[in-house]
């Protein structure tokens, strides 16, 4: 896969504008259309449900009975690069009790007891790795593949190397993201063409109300057609100038798309975002009318209304939130409160509705925490090994897959790196990571970069 013609380019080179951009098929639309996979795939779409902060591995999905055994004492192991390193204390034992769940006795702590129900439909994975101690860093790295540079995101991959199944709606939608720790940075297409950038809907600083009531920006609700059609117009005879002298500039064909797409989208948009619409029976699986659960269901809801239309990947975030340096039993109670009944009514829901044999769950938050305390009852950051976990297609049901030491530090069986994990991502959507490449700089460049490698064991 290489550089393609720029839209604006070909616009201009044949002369055309605005007006033939009714020949959908021939130019908008063909960059996102479905595209053939290199194999074939296990999973339609991804639903990514993002716990910025990084909550405690110890403390959910990985009980470590050596914590309780040494509760309190000095810590007997080389630390890592760590990010409070004057607030060290002793070791600290979870401060939730674990049970197992379901007939794969999956070990759940009380945090969850929704997602606990669920049990049997997980794959459990303990011996995640990252390189970022730092949130930003980390955040970067989930996202992106790399911690130090702006490079595109897994959902621009995925739109890169798929397409989308509706040219209505962008084919990569992040609801409520954070503006810090790299903000858009974490959903954007870089150096990839503009139209494969995730599309914000809102941020996390916004009241579900604000968005439902205007989602995307652009989205004109009582503008007429024509009038929108001579809005576009005018853009493009104000950057006509700047494209003449730069045939491909990212920055002005991602706008310029942007305003292009918020068109399209009114014509499928309003019946996507009718969160309300849903039955009183799902609004309360999902917790939809309790204020606690409120925010976190209506983004879980939506993510199952956009990806039944076509949409190829969606992130919920509950950011930025699972930070507990201290306080960890009060903060992570609340956290965990919220978004618990949300995530059990997701799974629940697609199942149902028989969509979660071609959709892939993912949650997990950008690093763990360490197994010590610090100021009390918190945990600083550990991204040597923590806890993810998946749900739906492709991947083995009830299953826990990697290990950490016995102190839940460091993963130390069957390890898998954020490489690995996009690898493997990559390969479930039928996608070779090695081949997935794109010409930039000089260089080949892939989500992997030149690392990465896919965990066959997890698949189903």
């Amino acid at each position: 896969m290489g550089n393609r013609l720029s839209r604006r380019a070909l616009l201009r080179q044949t002369g055309c504008g605005f007006g033939l951009l009714g020949l959908q098929s021939l130019l908008s639309a063909s960059p996102l259309l479905p595209r053939e996979p290199h194999f074939t795939p296990r999973v339609k779409r991804v639903i990514f449900l993002f716990m910025h902060g990084g909550p405690s591995h110890l403390d959910t999905f990985d009980p470590k009975p050596r914590l309780y055994a040494d509760n309190g004492k000095p810590v007997p192991f080389k630390r890592g690069l760590t990010f409070g390193e004057g607030s060290v204390n002793g070791l600290m034992k979870p401060l939730w009790e674990f049970q197992q769940h379901g007939q794969s006795a999956i070990p759940v702590s009380s945090l969850f007891p929704n997602v606990a129900k669920c049990a049997d439909d997980l794959c459990v994975i303990r011996s995640m790795v990252g390189d970022g101690v730092d949130h930003g860093a980390a955040l970067l790295q989930l996202h992106t593949g790399v911690f130090s540079f702006k490079r595109p995101s897994l959902g621009a991959w995925l739109l890169y190397g798929l397409g989308t199944e509706n040219q209505n709606l962008p084919g990569f939608v992040t609801i409520k993201p954070s503006l810090g720790h790299g903000g858009q940075n974490n959903w954007s297409n870089s150096f990839l063409p503009g139209e494969f950038q995730g599309t914000a809907l809102g941020n996390s600083a916004m009241k579900v109300e604000e968005i439902a009531n205007h989602p995307v920006p652009y989205l004109g609700k009582a503008a007429p057609t024509d009038e929108q059609w001579y809005e576009l117009e005018l853009l493009r005879k104000i950057n006509r100038t700047h494209v003449e002298r730069n045939d491909h500039d990212p920055e002005l064909e991602a706008r310029i798309q942007a305003f292009e797409l918020a068109f399209r989208m009114q014509a499928q948009a309003p019946q996507a975002f009718e969160v309300e619409k849903e039955s009183d029976a799902t609004k309360r699986l999902y917790g939809y009318d309790n204020p606690v659960t409120r925010d976190f269901a209506w983004q879980c809801m939506l993510a199952r209304r956009l990806c039944e239309r076509g949409v190829r990947v969606v992130q919920c975030w509950h950011s930025y939130k699972w930070d507990q340096h201290s306080e960890l039993l009060k903060l992570h109670t609340q956290n965990a409160a919220e978004v618990d009944q949300p995530i059990g009514g997701l799974l629940t829901d697609l199942k149902g509705r028989g969509l979660l044999s071609d959709t892939l769950v993912i949650w997990g938050g950008e690093f763990g925490r360490t197994p010590w305390a610090q100021n009390e009852d918190g945990r600083d950051h550990n991204p040597y090994g923590y806890t993810i976990w998946m749900a739906g297609a492709g991947i083995k049901r009830g299953f826990i897959y990697g290990a950490t030491d016995d102190f839940g530090y460091h993963a130390v069986e069957n390890r898998m790196h954020l490489h690995d994990l996009h690898a493997t991502v990559l390969h479930l959507m039928g996608l070779d990571h090695l081949k997935l490449t794109y010409p930039f700089g000089g260089r080949q460049f892939r989500l992997t970069d030149v690392a990465g490698s896919v965990h066959h064991e997890i698949f189903s």
